[in-house]
């Protein structure tokens, strides 16, 4: 995902952190943290990400906290990219969790961090490993509730779109064969969004589709 020049952007990024213990993951966390665990010769790193963060700063980024044996070592605002030995941690959200917590040696093999048992991306591994048709299940229906949102918006902008005086006029009206009220709109719009937020769940993420959700 990184490459070598935003992977040195991202290093440049880190500091150093301030020594404080890493909190336990708590029940009511669940869809505003994340909390991923490396074992690494004999240490034990953690990544904990605050989901709210990209909310309430000014730059809209939030932060990734790199905790090394329960101690804060770094912190950088996010995407971030943490040196550890033999490779990085890169870590990067969406806007609705993380779309990557990964490790990349040196020789470029990666994998994704451990998460902690109690947050959602931890439950649904979980899932996924307990119940693997069903997960696949949601998995597709995810999908497709991102497909129907997607397939009913794209005529209704073009048809808002093509109402603007110089493009109606080189170009016609559009009339879109899709017609919903606000509250429709809404509707699938948090629909979308609820199915974005499983695919987080499992670090998937896709520009178009959930971008849109």
């Amino acid at each position: 995902m990184f490459d070598d020049y935003r992977r040195r952007r991202a290093i440049a990024r880190v500091k150093p952190g301030n020594g404080r213990p890493l909190k336990r993951f708590r029940w009511w966390q669940t869809f505003s943290r994340s909390l991923f665990f490396l074992p690494q010769g004999g240490s034990v790193y953690a990544v904990d990400v605050r989901q709210w963060q990209q909310f309430t700063t000014e730059d809209g980024k939030g932060k990734a906290q790199l905790y090394l044996n329960g101690v804060q070592v770094a912190v950088s605002t996010l995407p971030a990219v943490f040196e550890v030995p033999g490779g990085v941690i890169e870590v990067a959200s969406s806007p609705f969790g993380l779309k990557r917590c990964h490790y990349v040696s040196d020789d470029g093999a990666e994998r994704q961090l451990t998460p902690d048992p109690a947050s959602s991306e931890g439950r649904r591994a979980r899932l996924d490993r307990d119940h693997p048709g069903l997960s696949r299940t949601i998995g597709v229906l995810s999908v497709l509730l991102l497909l129907i949102p997607l397939a009913l918006a794209v005529p209704q902008v073009l048809e808002a779109i093509t109402k603007v005086p110089p493009i109606a006029e080189r170009f016609g009206p559009f009339v879109s064969p899709v017609d919903l009220s606000a509250w429709q709109n809404i509707a699938l719009g948090l629909v979308a969004a609820a199915a974005s937020t499983e695919r987080a769940a499992r670090l998937r993420y896709n520009r178009l589709l959930d971008t849109v959700g």
